[in-house]
């Protein structure tokens, strides 16, 4: 284990389907030191969540299955632990937080009943204490009135709120690591902010280590101590967030930091988009998952890249032959651009003649 907590070894977690085995993780690795916060980005459905799920063991099985790769925790590889021994290190060694609370609370308890459960079963406190730790949970993550909250059912608080709720079960048994898995979905703007510097703040209290895992790379920046970038259910960049957001050197990471509105953008400039769409899980490209997309591709993009530390920058990794800040590569990439506005700009016209040859 070294100086981490966590070590996500080349995690491979797929699915049985009828049409086949979906390769929804696919050779993960990253790690976690203590008290570390680490953002886990990508487009939906590159694997996120399914990681996080794999880390806590909640895959179901089937059609999920472990087919491969280590998950090291405090010195113990979750994936060999008896189901029994991986109930205690849920919700009382590694808390998580789930995208939308609704579904997650239980509208049939009150919200105490629901933060308590987890001092019962993994402190074995007395109810009575249980219940005044709830309270207690419910005045640190910002509910005001929790002697009278505590008695409420989540169908009685707002959407912020709720995710306030879920934040104090996740943190009740004052876990070693807490997995926030899109936490803001659904929420304004400002409960976002809210509810992102809130996670933090406890995190830094407490010196809990955070997996944030969001599509978002606006809401990174002032959370993160390390970024690892996802796509396809791989790896594909890993750098300390200053560092990825100062120096991307993946084409990936460069396609989500450009598509990011910014207030220093001149007025009513083009938004920058990411052209084609992530490949089909069930049969993923042999190479480089990027490589349909990416303007920088060539032959040797066929063979998948290692994960691989930039020269003289061990903490920087990024999984691409090519480097992007070389200015041969630079101009590649613009003609490359170029011919495919030609080519689109080609088929839209011939498109319409068909359609003025029709009428």
């Amino acid at each position: 284990m070294g100086d981490y907590l966590l070590e996500v070894q080349d995690l491979k977690t797929h699915f049985k389907t009828k049409a086949g085995w979906v390769r929804a993780v696919d050779g993960v690795s990253f790690s976690v030191r203590p008290g570390e916060k680490v953002a886990i980005v990508g487009e939906s459905g590159c694997g996120k969540s399914v990681t996080a799920l794999s880390i806590m063991r909640l895959v179901q099985q089937p059609p999920g299955e472990y087919v491969g790769g280590n998950i090291d925790f405090d010195g113990r590889d979750l994936l060999e632990l008896p189901e029994g021994e991986m109930r205690k290190v849920r919700g009382g060694q590694i808390g998580m937080i789930f995208q939308d609370p609704m579904t997650c609370l239980n509208p049939t308890m009150t919200v105490g009943d629901q933060i308590a459960e987890g001092l019962l079963i993994h402190l074995k406190l007395p109810a009575a204490e249980a219940r005044r730790r709830a309270r207690e949970l419910l005045g640190q993550v910002g509910i005001p009135a929790p002697q009278e909250r505590i008695n409420q059912y989540p169908h009685q608080f707002s959407g912020g709120m709720r995710q306030r709720v879920m934040i104090a079960i996740a943190l009740a048994c004052n876990p070693k690591l807490l997995i926030a898995d899109e936490p803001t979905t659904a929420l304004d703007v400002t409960v976002q902010a809210q509810i992102l510097e809130l996670i933090s703040g406890i995190c830094n209290e407490f010196g809990t280590s955070l997996i944030l895992i969001t599509h978002d790379l606006g809401v990174v920046a002032g959370v993160a101590d390390r970024v690892v970038v996802m796509y396809a259910g791989k790896v594909v960049e890993e750098a300390p967030t200053s560092e990825l957001f100062a120096n991307p050197r993946h084409p990936y990471t460069r396609g989500l930091l450009a598509s990011v509105p910014r207030l220093d953008e001149e007025r009513h400039s083009e938004l920058k988009t990411i052209e084609g769409a992530p490949p089909d899980l069930l049969h993923p490209p042999s190479g480089c998952p990027f490589m349909p997309r990416c303007l920088h591709a060539r032959n040797i993009c066929s063979t998948m890249p290692g994960l691989d530390p930039l020269p003289n920058m061990d903490a920087h990794r990024k999984a691409c032959w090519v480097d992007v800040d070389d200015p041969k590569e630079q101009a590649y990439a613009e003609r490359r651009r170029q011919a495919r506005v030609a080519a689109q700009q080609a088929a839209l016209e011939a498109a319409a003649a068909r359609e003025i040859q029709s009428a």
